[in-house]
């Protein structure tokens, strides 16, 4: 019993931090149709900005939504700047790559001058350990379990049942045909990119409750949130959802029998023979939606 709760735990969680950190970067991909490297230390910034107004004295319950609507706006910005202007040119998937790359060289290294090189960590979302089934786990974490899950079917109720994530949608599937209705593409262009700077920035607040923050903190997340997306399909947002507690259960199986040591191997080993069976992903199709 305590090796199966401990996989389903494991599982959970791992999940939760997956689906958190994919789904913006999905979101990118599936109305903009290219990749953003700035993710990661959107995921880092986030969690930064959220440490500097926990330590002014705010109340964590204030931090947390101020962090998100900042971190909104950053997005916004970012689109407007490095990703809009160069919208229409041709190779755009390529130049956007090496754009955000630079973009996300450039924060990092501001990061560093701004907060230092020395780890900081912020308060958990809620103090304490209890047991489960014979397993000690943080109420932290447990509180990203549930949260996670909330989050994410909070984004499929705005993006099925709103006028604005219809109009994403409508972009999503058809950039011509939104324009011909009316629908103001750049605006909406924008709007994704606030989503998931602010889905990022509630990923890296859950993810510096539990471990320590450095200005290089976003590289892993971003490599693990390409991982679930490529796996779980770049067609749609609930893809790569699925695919993220997958990887999670996964991982957590790997870790459990085989040590830390042999799992990213044998993450990377199933990606592979599942693009050779399935480039499109496990949840893929060969179109382009926000479903």
């Amino acid at each position: 019993m305590d090796a199966t709760a401990q996989i389903l735990f494991g599982g959970l969680f791992q999940g939760s931090l997956y689906a958190m950190m994919a789904v913006g970067l999905a979101l990118i991909w599936t109305t903009i149709g290219v990749f953003n490297f700035t993710h990661g230390v959107m995921m880092m910034l986030g969690a930064y900005i959220a440490w500097t107004l926990s330590e002014i004295g705010l109340p964590f319950a204030l931090v947390l939504p101020l962090v998100i609507v900042v971190m909104a706006a950053v997005g916004w910005a970012l689109q407007a700047s490095v990703v809009r202007p160069l919208i229409g040119r041709p190779n755009i998937v390529l130049v956007v790559v090496i754009t955000t790359l630079a973009a996300a060289s450039l924060i990092e290294n501001a990061t560093l001058e701004i907060w230092g090189p020395r780890s900081k960590q912020l308060p958990p979302l809620i103090a304490g350990n209890t047991t489960i089934l014979g397993v000690g786990v943080s109420l932290h974490q447990i509180a990203i379990i549930v949260i996670a899950p909330v989050v994410l079917a909070a984004l499929w109720f705005f993006l099925n049942r709103t006028r604005l994530g219809l109009a994403l949608r409508a972009v999503a599937q058809n950039e011509d045909a939104s324009l011909l209705v009316g629908l103001n593409v750049k605006a909406l262009y924008g709007l994704a990119f606030a989503i998931s700077a602010a889905l990022a920035a509630l990923a890296g607040i859950f993810m510096g409750g539990y471990r320590f923050m450095s200005p290089v903190m976003g590289a892993d997340p971003l490599l693990k949130a390409l991982i679930v997306v490529v796996f779980g399909g770049l067609s749609s947002v609930s893809g790569p959802i699925f695919a993220a507690y997958l990887i999670g259960f996964f991982e957590a199986i790997c870790s459990y029998y085989f040590g830390l040591y042999w799992t990213p191997a044998l993450l990377f080993a199933v990606l592979i023979v599942t693009l050779m069976i399935r480039p499109e992903g496990i949840f893929g199709s060969k179109s382009r939606g926000l479903a």
